[in-house]
């Protein structure tokens, strides 16, 4: 056993000492290098993604924020024992919104934000506050000054705005008489007749805003009706719709009622501001494709294009029997790691599926002429390049899947590696020379050399 162990020892550092292990080792040290620049342009994409943010917020800075629409809301204000003046809110039985979204593009640069005019019709009704069950005296109550609102987040992006309350129109003041629930909007005085049981409103209001607006459902039945021209929503916060996507529209509509949430329809102050804000929902109107993300998506598998093509170009050494120095190795794979800037730098001019194709058409032309003229062979330059090729749509089947792109990566270099090992499983790796010596015997077997070549 011992000795056999010695032999097995023997036939390892003879191998070690021979020039085809430096040259694989050589491969394994270029590979890693390469990720330096992988890493650098990595760091680009995140650099160019900031600097995209940057120009969003600036175009929305003077544009219009995203927007939540809250309310109406009828607040009174009363005395509390201490003698401070806090104030009861009353929430609407009904509500509706009908909104209409108008989405547009504007451009610093290269960089875009997507910006929206939405049309909000608000109807619905209250009922006259019963203030029983808040154990407050009635002449503790204000009624006097009781107020009507609707909360706009961002009140720069109002353009226009008309209310009315049992068909009566009511002047519409900027800021609100209370921050108990809203922290900014538009507030009306109301009246208030214990002789009338309900009060109908309608508030017409157009604003502008920038990749999403949201809504409270604040009615004990609530009703949201939302249209636009555009053909990526993006449905979030506490409830989901019923939706209709078509090829440049869609079409949304929330029903929520109380039971739904977890706030009453009555309170006294601040009680429940976290609970209503909370449960918001909306729709996002963002950019459909981001090259960015697909981009960074792309650098994670940098690592498989370097060493497939090195793989490829060993296997040809073995073949024609040709030695390639390991400057040709760096050429190589630095001509593959520019893809990557190449991709970036199209995609945010052409979008990035014109930027992938060119690229990659790119780079394999580079690579294949360039193994065309260091291997001497047409034959096997086109080999190199085919596998480039399928390598390349490959990886951009994978970005254009989402819910299973990770099974169809990790499937794809399970089978890499399995017809790598397939085509060199009778190779004799301690006797295989990349230059045959006059005297020494053959040390590729044909049938080997033959699966190599294919």
């Amino acid at each position: 056993m011992k000795t056999q162990m010695n032999g097995y020892g023997k036939n390892f550092l003879s191998m070690l000492g021979t020039p085809i292990s430096w040259k694989v080792i050589t491969m394994g040290v270029l590979t890693l290098l390469l990720l330096k620049p992988v890493s650098m342009i990595e760091s680009l994409i995140n650099e160019r993604e900031t600097r995209q943010r940057e120009v969003v917020t600036e175009i929305s800075s003077k544009w219009a924020g995203q927007q939540t629409i809250n309310g109406p809301v009828v607040s009174i204000p009363y005395k509390a024992p201490n003698g401070s003046l806090l104030y009861l809110h009353f929430l609407p039985e009904k509500l509706h919104i009908a909104a209409t979204v108008h989405p547009e593009y504007r451009y610093r640069g290269i960089f875009k934000a997507v910006l929206y005019e939405a049309d909000l019709v608000l109807t619905g009704s209250f009922t006259y506050p019963q203030t029983e069950e808040l154990k407050i005296p009635r002449n503790d109550i204000e009624w006097e000054s009781a107020s009507i609102a609707v909360g706009v987040s961002d009140v720069r992006g109002i353009r226009e705005q008309t209310a009315t309350v049992n068909d009566t129109g009511i002047p519409m003041n900027p800021g609100l008489q209370t921050a108990d629930l809203m922290s900014s909007g538009v507030s009306a005085p109301i009246e208030l007749d214990r002789r009338t049981k309900e009060y109908a409103f309608k508030f017409v209001l157009k604003v502008r805003g920038s990749e999403r607006i949201n809504f409270v459902p604040l009615g004990k039945s609530t009703r949201v009706s939302l249209s636009s021209e555009w053909s990526d929503p993006s449905f979030d916060g506490a409830y989901l719709p019923e939706r209709h996507i078509g090829p440049t529209t869609f079409d949304a509509t929330w029903d929520i009622s109380d039971v739904n949430r977890d706030y009453p329809q009555y309170w006294k102050g601040s009680a429940y501001r976290k609970q209503a804000q909370s449960s918001a929902f909306g729709v996002g109107l963002f950019s459909p494709v981001d090259f960015y993300q697909k981009s960074m998506r792309t650098t994670k598998y940098a690592i498989l294009f370097v060493a497939l093509t090195f793989v490829a170009f060993f296997a040809s050494e073995l073949v024609v029997r040709v030695r390639l120095h390991p400057i040709q190795y760096l050429l190589i794979g630095l001509a593959i790691t520019t893809f990557y800037t190449l991709l970036i730098s199209l995609s945010e001019h052409f979008g990035f599926g014109w930027a992938y194709g060119v690229s990659s058409v790119s780079v394999v032309a580079l690579v294949t002429v360039y193994a065309a003229s260091i291997l001497k062979s047409r034959r096997l330059a086109t080999i190199v390049g085919g596998v480039l090729s399928m390598v390349y749509a490959y990886l951009y089947w994978v970005l254009q899947m989402v819910d299973y792109a990770f099974v169809a990566g990790s499937v794809g270099l399970f089978a890499v590696l399995g017809v790598i090992m397939l085509l060199t499983r009778k190779i004799d790796w301690y006797a295989l020379t990349l230059v045959a010596e006059p005297q020494e015997a053959e040390v590729l077997s044909e049938e080997s050399s033959a699966e190599l070549a294919e």
